[in-house]
């Protein structure tokens, strides 16, 4: 089976060649790697075409487009793509050696699903950092089959950790949604999600930097609830009230919103704090969180609030 890699790339020329030393080093062989450069202005463009020219065996495709976001970068990537399996990857980020191959064999451990992922490894970021391959236990996989539920008890994968059958991708197009960058990947995921299991390989394959400057993973929450949420909630809406997929999505939509509702009381936005609670109230009222969350906005200083949630988002990351 032949992989397709897709990178966007915006202003990461202190990155890339390290992204693209960890995608030369994979010991699996039958891949393409295709770098959407979405307007860079740093040169980071000129970095790709100098390693394509000393790396004649790797599979490299540079496009060029007039700067249009992270999702449209990744849906060109997908568009041109002659791989049976999409993979995406930060131009920051890094894959392990085995990635590839860890994902070929998940896929033939599990032939019926048409997405699989690996778990991820957090790095902070650092221009020191010499990535190394860390040693890998024997593999173990979990086959997840209810997505929302699965995502609150911890997240289990990232952009950088899943690959998807093209086929899916194709009918999804455009996968990812267009002029958004908060959610927009968690948007395709979960609508995935809503169409196939997806088995997960338990080892790290992929490492993703920490806090790194532009990044979409650095933003912090201001009281802002994606927009994929309120699509999300409709979706859960259309489907039978006993339909157990409605029930998960919906108190998945929900914790999000008391996730906003605790940033904004922790800045001191309480009445926004408190319109957010309501939004979810049919979903929320019976959940602990959505009430402890009401008297932290009522009563508690922004600051214990602040750290109660860093505190807890600590230890729900992988």
């Amino acid at each position: 089976m032949k992989f397709s890699i897709v990178i966007p790339l915006y202003n990461k020329a202190s990155y890339i060649k390290q992204t693209l030393a960890s995608v030369l080093a994979q010991t699996y062989a039958d891949y393409e790697v295709i770098v959407i450069d979405d307007g860079s202005s740093d040169g980071g463009a000129d970095i790709v075409n100098a390693y394509a020219d000393t790396n004649l065996s790797l599979q490299l495709k540079l496009v060029r487009q007039s700067n249009a976001g992270v999702a449209a970068a990744r849906n060109h990537g997908i568009e041109i793509a002659r791989g049976e399996w999409i993979c995406f990857l930060d131009a920051d980020d890094w894959l392990h050696p085995e990635y590839l191959s860890g994902m070929a064999t998940t896929i033939s451990e599990y032939p019926q699903v048409l997405a699989v992922a690996a778990r991820l490894k957090a790095i902070p970021d650092s221009s020191n950092w010499q990535p190394n391959a860390w040693p890998l236990a024997a593999a173990s996989y979990e086959l997840i089959t209810d997505l929302p539920t699965r995502w609150m008890q911890g997240i289990p994968f990232f952009t950088g950790s899943i690959a998807i059958k093209k086929r899916l991708l194709d009918d999804m197009q455009p996968c990812f949604p267009l002029a958004e960058s908060f959610g927009e990947d968690l948007d395709l995921w979960f609508r995935i999600a809503e169409k196939t299991s997806i088995a997960l390989l338990e080892n790290p394959l992929t490492a993703y930097r920490t806090a790194v400057s532009g990044s979409l993973s650095s933003a912090h929450g201001d009281g802002k609830v994606a927009p994929f949420l309120t699509r999300m909630r409709l979706r859960a809406n259309a489907l039978k009230p006993q339909d157990p997929q409605r029930n998960s999505m919906l108190a998945f939509v929900a914790q999000q919103y008391i996730t906003q509702a605790r940033l904004c009381a922790a800045v001191g936005k309480r009445l926004q704090a408190l319109e957010l609670l309501m939004q979810t109230f049919n979903a929320g009222w019976h959940i602990k969180r959505w009430w402890s969350t009401l008297l932290m906005a009522l009563l508690l200083p922004g600051q214990w609030i602040y750290r109660w949630q860093n505190w807890r988002e600590q230890r729900k990351a992988v």
